[in-house]
């Protein structure tokens, strides 16, 4: 593999998924044990949402409540470790370039862009959407969404609770780095919201590495 694949993945390896996922698009894979996915937010300000299961047993799936619990913070960065129900892990993440990743935003629909942002916006395309359309390449409907991860996107929690949407801490470039602690499949959202900061009000492309470190032969 070329040397800019390479630099790119945070865990070096042989490089056995590179692909980009377009502005607003859907995108999924299955991540074996110990191969390392590191997500680039090509442009910046860009956010990923994305929802895990085990790949031979959808019923298991990553569970907010649970991750959240074990780490005992709201937001994920290096060492955070993505649960199931049972407390299981699906994935670590390895390394991180932005250091916070929302776990209480949601994903956004259009039920929700509606409520929040008006009638007009009823017919916009959302995570939602894309989730359950890439979802039902593997067998998933409506009833197996959970509560997703957003990746790069910033949402601050003040002392009363309140929720923000803010420009993110991210930038061109920066890459986040999970390890599959199972064999995992990641169902993502490339964000198509235009109505509030997390992208920047312009969605753009993310670049998905799935990388075998050096030495693991499983």
């Amino acid at each position: 593999m070329t040397s800019t694949l390479d630099n790119l993945a945070l865990v070096p390896g042989a490089v056995v998924l590179d692909e980009t996922v377009g502005a607003r698009g859907p995108w999924s894979a299955v991540v074996r044990a110990g191969e390392v996915l590191t997500i680039v937010d090509l442009h910046g300000n860009q956010a990923v949402d994305s929802l895990f299961y085990a790949a031979d047993d959808h019923a298991v799936r990553y569970s907010a409540a649970a991750t959240v619990a074990a780490q005992r913070n709201l937001f994920l960065t290096t060492g955070s470790v993505l649960r199931a129900d049972d407390s299981s892990a699906l994935m670590t993440i390895v390394a991180d370039e932005v250091g916070n990743h929302d776990t209480v935003g949601g994903a956004c629909s259009q039920e929700s862009n509606t409520l929040r942002y008006g009638h007009h916006t009823k017919h916009q395309h959302a995570c939602v959407e894309n989730f359950l359309a890439e979802g039902a390449k593997w067998g998933l409907g409506k009833r197996d969404l959970v509560s997703n991860i957003n990746f790069f996107m910033n949402v601050p929690v003040d002392a009363d609770g309140t929720l923000g949407i803010v420009d993110g801490l991210s930038a061109p470039g920066k890459r986040l780095a999970l390890r599959a602690e199972v064999d995992t499949l990641v169902l993502v959202s490339n964000c198509p919201q235009i109505n509030n900061p997390c992208n920047g009000f312009d969605p753009t492309e993310v670049r998905m590495i799935v990388t075998r470190p050096t030495g693991d032969n499983r």
